[in-house]
């Protein structure tokens, strides 16, 4: 039985593709619109939609790391995912009864944030899940991680319909409930009750501070921030496709819009196409490849933005984005093996890194010369952290557990 039978075929897996699929379709739902709702509709200024921003990442790593410790804890994955699910439901349900400033900044803010955490306990349930299947264990978190980046394409095809035929913005938030009220569901009915799986999930006894001293300790904190590094190059393409494509004569939003998908699109197939290859090759020469194919497209952009030339950059974005999206998950679980809902919680700790360097390799580039700088800079940055972490890798190999005594 290949991987993808596999994940048809086993509840636990297939329970797990639908809550990250129906995550995708919360986040294609709110994320690429908050700008204009919070600002054309609901009248944030640009400070005020700023601070939702902030508030937006404290959350999300917040609540990540919480989670994450506290099921490890406790070994409580169940009651924390449902939970969380509820936090999100509340976050969309409170913009479809009470659109207004404040509890936008409430709900996009906070709540939402926090729910996202439940990617991060999923994929640490599919960590304890796959144990069973260790030659397909690589290939099943690939897999299942694929159902969003599906998912976010569907929804943001829906959207584009329904927007052209007249649908309010704020009608946003109904899809967003709708799918979160189903996340609740399936998790309270499909979720494998805490203590009576099939696999072992020992409790790790560790005390929060325990956990975060954890997280200090080099063999994590430094792969870290390489993996930051690598992961600024795709905050800094979001950041300046829009601003590129303006400023180039001939595009509009409608390219923006198309560039995004085409690069979205390749995504899923070479997710899937990766999944082969997932075990045989070490994942810190994956991430280097990964990170010269997609840094080529970074680099690229500003160059072929006025040309027909552009439209084979997400090609090589979509194969060194899906490397990228796909890597750092298991190569945190297995850097974290003893705790996967901690492990888990590190890819909101690699966003907030992330978030630094590509606001610093924009702010330079941006006073230092033009878009393409800044491209320059992210794409040396990417590159030094994806290197960094082969050398790491290469150099002082992990061990395979990190205890408390090691």
């Amino acid at each position: 039985m290949n991987a993808f039978q596999r994940v048809l075929t086993t509840p636990v897996f297939r329970m797990l593709s639908a809550n990250i699929g129906l995550m995708g379709c919360i986040n294609a739902s709110v994320y690429p619109y908050q700008s204009l709702i919070g600002i054309d509709r609901l009248g944030l200024s640009h400070n005020q939609f700023a601070l939702v921003m902030v508030l937006q990442s404290a959350a999300g790593v917040t609540a990540s790391l919480y989670a994450g410790i506290v099921s490890d804890q406790r070994a409580n994955r169940r009651l924390v995912a449902l939970v969380t699910a509820i936090v999100g439901l509340l976050g969309s349900a409170l913009m479809v009864a009470f659109p207004t400033p404040l509890v936008f900044v409430l709900a996009v803010g906070l709540l939402l944030p926090a729910a996202g955490s439940l990617f991060g306990q999923t994929f640490a349930l599919n960590r304890l899940a796959s144990f069973a299947y260790p030659h397909q264990r690589e290939a099943i978190q690939s897999i299942v991680r694929s159902a969003m980046s599906i998912a976010f394409l569907i929804m943001l095809g829906f959207w584009t319909i329904a927007f052209a035929k007249g649908a309010s913005v704020m009608s946003l938030f109904v899809t967003s409930s709708l799918a979160s009220l189903a996340l609740v569901v399936i998790i309270a009915r499909h979720w494998p009750k805490d203590g009576t799986t099939s696999w072992q999930d020992r409790p790790s006894g560790l005390r929060l501070s325990q956990a975060l001293r954890q997280l200090a300790r080099p063999t994590v904190s430094l792969r870290l921030l390489c993996m930051g590094a690598v992961a600024s190059s795709g905050i800094l393409y979001m950041a300046i496709t829009s601003l590129v494509f303006e400023e180039t004569a001939g595009r509009g939003p409608s390219d923006v819009a198309l560039y995004f998908g085409a690069v979205a699109g390749w995504e899923v197939p070479f997710m899937l196409l990766l999944s082969r290859y997932l075990g045989h090759i070490q994942r810190a020469k994956l991430i280097v490849i990964g990170t010269v194919l997609y840094l080529t497209h970074l680099l690229l952009l500003p160059v072929l933005a006025g040309s027909p030339w552009v439209w084979v950059l997400p090609l090589a974005a979509g194969m060194g984005g899906s490397a990228m999206l796909i890597l750092p998950i298991s190569y945190y679980q297995d850097l974290m093996s003893t705790q996967p809902g901690t492990a888990a919680a590190l890819m909101s700790l690699q966003k907030l890194v992330g978030d630094g360097f590509a606001a610093a390799a924009f702010a330079i580039g941006a006073a230092l010369g033009s878009y393409g700088t800044v491209s320059i800079i992210g794409a040396g940055i990417a590159m030094l952290g994806a290197i960094g972490l082969w050398a790491l890798d290469t150099l002082r190999p992990f061990p395979v557990a990190l205890s408390p005594s090691s």
